[in-house]
């Protein structure tokens, strides 16, 4: 990892622009004043001292008194269980502020909202909470068995057990022994079948759908649209109801 990476990288987990050129720089130094910081570094020798006071506040650094005033860096793994500690604390605190004042499940708001997700895990969480919601019907596009995820798969398994009629269609057979002891149905479509899957799917109650498809725009894996009871997902809900009818008559000839 270069220079820069590292101060980007303890920028990410905290630390201000000029407390992670001092923090990398005496790394690289082992010891050093602010002017022997400053020579290293990008950082002006008037910066330099708050950036260090600072770092020596948060337990990144020892103050070593002498004259001229020097700097020490903690070590490395002490440093890493500060910012891990530091990050954790922030991130619960945040989220618990936010819990506090959330007012509602977000979702789609009229009859015609269509929303989209970007990334494997915000979607999967999504098809975990939609068939959560579900009351009587579950319809569940599964091309392979790791596609389903282990949350997906607790939720399926639990919605079955409510008496909702779950379904999980896939190309993968391995997804009859993940749901052998359950009341999922697991349709496996045969290599006879001219099923071609695009991606995941699902179907909630005939009128929630969710559609995702991967992407090869990096680092985000995966793309999906939703709706939720809504006109739309009522007839996307009928072509999904079509094209499975019409997998399972092929399959039966």
């Amino acid at each position: 990892m270069s220079q820069q990476e590292a101060v980007k990288s303890l920028r990410t987990l905290g630390l201000s622009n000029y407390e992670a050129q001092v923090f990398v720089a005496l790394q690289q130094l082992g010891s050093g004043t602010a002017q022997e910081v400053s020579d290293f570094s990008d950082v002006p020798r008037s910066q330099v001292y708050g950036a260090a006071d600072d770092l020596a506040e948060r337990g990144l650094v020892e103050v070593v008194e002498a004259s001229p005033k020097a700097y020490r860096p903690v070590a490395l793994s002490t440093a890493r269980d500060i910012l891990t500690d530091r990050l954790e604390t922030e991130t619960d605190r945040a989220f618990d502020h936010l819990e506090s004042i959330r007012t509602m499940e977000s979702g789609p708001r009229d009859d015609q909202d269509i929303s989209t997700l970007r990334g494997r895990q915000p979607i999967n969480d999504r098809i975990a909470t939609l068939v959560q919601s579900a009351t009587h019907t579950v319809v569940f596009v599964s091309p392979a068995a790791e596609a389903t995820t282990d949350r997906i798969a607790d939720a399926l398994r639990v919605a079955g057990t409510d008496e909702v009629d779950v379904t999980v269609v896939t190309a993968d057979d391995a997804l009859e022994d993940v749901f052998a002891d359950s009341p999922v149905s697991v349709f496996v479509m045969s290599q006879d079948n001219p099923a071609d899957f695009a991606g995941r799917a699902l179907m909630v109650d005939d009128r929630t759908v969710l559609l995702a498809a991967e992407t090869d725009d990096e680092p985000i894996e995966e793309e999906a649209l939703w709706t939720g009871d809504s006109s739309i997902g009522r007839i996307l809900s009928t072509f999904m109801r079509s094209g499975m009818e019409s997998g399972r008559k092929r399959q039966q000839e």
